[in-house]
């Protein structure tokens, strides 16, 4: 495993942690406008995370 598939898979973790807070949060009446920063931060994240894993090519 190479450290940019390290580094994918913790950029995913965060931004699926970050994805599920901001929707807990927005769900339970919270405060708007952090739970929308949470959910696009957590997007942003998630995708470049899973972008990442998925343009590392592993000599297997």
């Amino acid at each position: 495993m190479s450290v940019k598939s390290i580094f994918g898979i913790l950029l995913t973790l965060v931004g699926l942690v970050g994805l599920i807070y901001g929707g807990m949060d927005l769900t339970s009446g919270g405060v708007a406008r952090a739970s929308w920063i949470y959910l696009i931060m957590g997007g942003i994240f998630f995708f470049s995370g899973i972008s990442l894993i998925r343009s590392t090519k592993d000599a297997t």
